[in-house]
């Protein structure tokens, strides 16, 4: 008995601790995705074909209809705290003048990664122009947990 007591004694101990740690993140991954007009990135599940039809769309600009950025990103859970993803996007517009807009999206800590859609659709995508450089970043309220950008930021 009292070494099963003794047990829960160090396990609570080592959980206090471990809610008592700071949120830490990481973004590991961002994929910008050309949607079509049916709104898919890939003709099958493959990502060789994926691939492909990005490769075809890109060629065939007047088939794109809408961009989604899915985001592979990852943070220790930390009880109540906000986090938040927020992507930055720098584009030169159809006049030759930069752009720049803002894609944000509330998530919640889970104990493994997690993908996160941020799409650019309608006249949002229209206006925006062509896609330069994106700058993605993980946020805790106002601290700065984690980012990534892309070569060209």
């Amino acid at each position: 008995m009292r070494r099963f007591l003794g047990t829960l004694l160090v396990l609570g101990l080592v959980a206090t601790a471990a809610a008592a740690d700071p949120v830490t993140g990481r973004v590991v991954k961002v994929l910008p995705l050309f949607l079509d007009a049916q709104g898919r990135d890939a003709v099958s599940p493959s990502l060789f074909d994926r691939d492909a039809y990005q490769a075809y769309l890109r060629e065939h600009t007047n088939e794109i209809s809408a961009m989604r950025f899915d985001v592979l990103w990852r943070a220790s859970p930390a009880g109540e705290t906000k986090l938040k993803l927020r992507l930055e996007l720098r584009s030169i517009s159809t006049n030759s003048l930069p752009r720049q807009t803002t894609l944000e999206q509330a998530v919640t800590p889970v104990h493994f990664s997690r993908w996160t859609e941020l799409p650019l659709t309608g006249p949002d995508y229209k206006n925006f122009g062509e896609l330069i450089a994106w700058h993605a970043t993980l946020w805790s309220d106002d601290h700065l947990l984690a980012e990534q950008k892309s070569f060209l930021w």
